[in-house]
Order: C-alpha cells, then structure tokens, then sequence
C-alpha cells in the first residue's frame, strides 16, 4: 500500500492566540476574529495554506491533552488521521507544546458551511474547548506604545506650528492608516505577483513603484524579481548595483546561500540595491534569447527558497508567457495578486481574461482572481474618462480597483519614487495598501 505524504504543518495554542509554522517554516501568528475560536481559526489557517500548496496538508497539535494529528484540505474539509499516521511523527516531534485541546462540542462548520457531526474522536472534538482560567494579571508600570497621530500638512501644520491644536483632515488620517498597512511585518516571507499576458500594460512600472512604497515605509527587505523569460526590462529601469549579475549567476550559488554560514550580506553580489527606494532588484537577461534563460518548476523553488530567507517581501514583475512554468509556479507561490493596465480596451480585456482564466484552472487560482486588486493606469493627460470607465468595469469583479493618475515620470526612463507627483504617490501609497491587506 503507498503512503500519501503530504506537506506538513503545526500549530501552537495559548490561551487565545496561536502560533502556525507553515509548510516551508515561517512562523506566525493566528489571530481569532471576533467571536471565533482560535482553534478553528487555526483550522483556517491550515486550509489556506492547502489553497496556497495546491494540496491537502497535515496539521500536527499536540499538547498536555495528547496528540492529533488532521489532514486539512483546500476546501476546508477536515480527516481525522489514523494512530499509525501519527505514530510516524517521530519522536523528535513529541515534545511539541501545541495547545490544549478538548471535548465540548461534535460540530464543525467547514468554509463550505456544511456542518459536521461526529463521534468525539474526529477533528472537531479537537477544535473545541476552552483555555485554562488565567490569573489576574498584575498592573504593569510600563505605558504599551501606540499609533502616531497622523502628521498634520498644510494650514493646519501652519497652525500647529502656532502652538494651536488642530485635528489632522479626514485625508491625512487615512494616509497615516495606509502607511501603517504597507509598513506592516509579516511573521515569514510574503509574495505579490504583477501579471497581465499583455506586454507594454505596466507591470514593471508597478512592480519598481510597489516595491519602493513597501520598503520605504516597512524599512528595506523588499526583493523586486523580475521573472521573465522574454527580455525583462526591470533592470533597464532601476540601478545597477556593483555587479552585472543577473538571476542566472544567483541560481548556482543558490545551495550555498541556504547554508547555516551564509550570512545577510551574501546575497548584495546577486541583486541591485535601489538607493533612495532601499529595495532590491533581481535581474533576468535581457540580452539573451528566452530559449537560453528559462527557468523550470524545480530551480524557481530553489530560488524562492532564497529570497524567503534573505526577504520579507517579494515582489513578481512577471512576464507575458503565462504558459511558461516559471509563471505558473509564481502563481502558485503567490499571496496576492496586482493586476495592472492601461486605459485602453485592449490592455484591460487581456487583464480580464486573465482573471478568467485563472478562476476556471483550480481553486487556489480562483481565490487569488477573485482578491485580485487591479491598477488603471492614465498613459496620457487626457485620458481621465477612460481610465473610469475601466475601473469601473473591474469593479465588484475583484476585491479592490484603483487609477493611477498620468505622471510624466513613469513615462520612460528610471523609476523613482521621489520624482512623482504628490499626486501620483498617494495612490501608489493607497494601491499598495489595498495589496498589503491581502498578504
């Protein structure tokens, strides 16, 4: 009989928090929301990394209660695996602390809504139960930090200035909620892809512009990967750093940057420091022939494996080959997905197909379509009715559509964000922070 293997992951339970290590190691924390148990968040949690592995996975808990062991698939449907699965965890893995659980309901509500009842041995009897009564905390002397008040500009700053107290406009509160999202630090890695089939629709202007709002704001460890098997032209755009190296010279040195004496620095001589942005670029060649830089499933993984360990973000300029399995495999490796085009009918019905498309390849592909966020971008002065009337035609299609005004900056040339248009900075601070939710 063959044994299925399946990517695995683990939870930590306390109280009314939860840590999870997903499929690849990264560790971060589960929150409940609302009135929600935090085991069951814990059990949406797995499901959406199922979704984003494209597989069923294995979620171990363990704790003062025992082991279990579940197998949780992309749909949110939970297995009860038998003792034998769970004897093969080793005995390394038995001394995880991975939360209390216990008896005090059979039913479990999948993501699908259905509900499921069982005897007290399937996973819902795990998910159930409540954390041990805490003892009343002692006072604590320190005073928690909170948010900045938002800066206050304009007449208002001029008064402020003045000694006299004026609350910040309806405009600089949500800037200051915008920069505090794509300031945000995820607990591992996250990606973002940038993809039309469309060539010329902006998906390098908008990988260069939102890698420089996220590490500008969240303070460097942004990776701008131009995965292209077709004369990218990120690097054409941004600085060049001290070396002409390109994702084809990373690629070898690969297994010795993922060894335990690699140090932070290692990784400066494969990629290109923007200075003033502060994020990172990684070049494809654009003086080769696709046939002679294309980039398979198994060397992508092995280089996503890098940029998680030297990264916080990554952030895709995809090319225009969505057949090629370097594309493919971004998707799947992807959080989040930035959909940008021109206001014309031509660049945003290719973005439109491509949301087809991806709904109708599986399920994963589907949820990421669907929490797509698309970018309309004015190419001309006079293009501001357009560019509307295609917003809102993506509207109600994807989570959330936002319009880049025309900035003569993006036009040609490199990529900076400091020689835009105040304008056109606040919606690139406002169209990251609508992707940053979603990572």
């Amino acid at each position: 009989m063959t044994t299925v293997i399946h990517p695995r992951t683990y939870a930590t339970v306390t109280g009314p928090n939860a840590t999870f290590i997903t499929t690849d190691g990264h560790t971060e924390p589960v929150t409940a929301t609302g009135d929600e148990d935090i085991r069951h968040a814990v059990i949406r949690r797995a499901s959406d990394e199922a979704r984003r592995t494209g597989t069923p996975v294995e979620l171990v808990t363990s704790g003062d209660r025992g082991q279990h062991h579940l197998l949780v698939d992309p749909t949110g449907d939970l297995t009860l695996l038998p003792p034998e699965a769970e004897a093969e965890l080793g005995d390394d893995e038995e001394g995880l602390d991975l939360g209390p659980y216990q008896d005090i309901d059979d039913t479990v509500t999948t993501e699908r809504g259905e509900e499921v009842r069982e005897e007290a041995s399937q996973p819902d009897a795990l998910l159930a139960g409540s954390a041990p009564a805490a003892e009343s905390p002692r006072p604590t002397f320190l005073t928690p930090t909170t948010n900045p008040t938002p800066p206050v500009t304009g007449w208002r700053g001029m008064l402020a200035g003045l000694g006299i107290t004026v609350r910040p406009s309806a405009a600089e509160v949500r800037r200051a909620e915008e920069r505090a999202l794509v300031a945000r630090q995820w607990a591992g890695c996250r990606t973002l892809a940038v993809v039309n089939g469309k060539g010329g629709v902006g998906k390098t202007m908008t990988t260069a512009m939102l890698a420089a709002v996220y590490a500008r704001e969240g303070g460097g460890n942004v990776l701008a990967w131009d995965n292209n098997d077709t004369r990218g032209t990120l690097g054409w755009r941004t600085e060049q750093g001290l070396y002409d190296t390109t994702l084809r010279d990373l690629l070898p040195a690969a297994p010795t940057l993922l060894t335990p004496g690699a140090g932070v620095s290692d990784i400066s001589r494969f990629v290109h420091h923007q200075t003033a942005d502060r994020y990172d670029v990684l070049r494809s060649n654009p003086e080769l022939l696709a046939t002679d830089q294309r980039i398979g499933a198994a060397d992508f993984d092995l280089l996503m494996q890098v940029a998680a360990r030297f990264y916080r973000l990554v952030v895709f300029d995809s090319g225009n080959d969505e057949s090629a399995e370097r594309w493919l495999r971004m998707i799947d490796s992807s959080y989040q997905l930035v959909i940008p085009t021109l206001a014309s009918p031509e660049s945003a019905e290719s973005a439109a197909l491509l949301l087809d498309a991806l709904r109708g390849r599986d399920d994963r592909s589907a949820a990421l379509a669907d929490r797509a966020v698309v970018l309309v971008t004015q190419s001309e002065p006079t293009g501001t009715t357009a560019a509307r009337r295609i917003a809102d035609g993506f509207t109600g299609h994807v989570r959330a559509v936002h319009t880049i005004p025309f900035d003569p900056a993006l036009k040609a040339g490199p990529l900076r964000f400091d020689t835009l248009r105040p304008r056109t900075r606040d919606a690139w601070l406002s169209a990251a922070a609508s992707a940053a939710e979603g990572l």
